[in-house]
């Protein structure tokens, strides 16, 4: 709805994306809304982003994603 921040693809074909980032003088969509993580398999024949859950106790009224990035074990 309000665009994605960074996309980060892992060799497998799955898509993590940020969105939400708010940052003074940038207008934002929906300025009461928490930063949120998606995940789009690309393999799909019609890939769609799917937000996931974040952890209960994590503060997300706070959460706002600038960039992501993941790491392969």
């Amino acid at each position: 709805e309000t665009g994605s921040e960074d996309i980060d693809i892992l060799p497998n074909g799955l898509a993590f994306i940020s969105s939400g980032l708010k940052y003074p003088g940038l207008k934002s969509f929906a300025p009461d809304k928490p930063g949120e993580i998606f995940l789009m398999d690309l393999n799909e024949d019609n890939p769609r982003a799917v937000e996931l859950r974040i952890s209960r106790g994590f503060d997300l009224s706070s959460f706002n994603p600038h960039g992501i990035s993941t790491y392969i074990d």
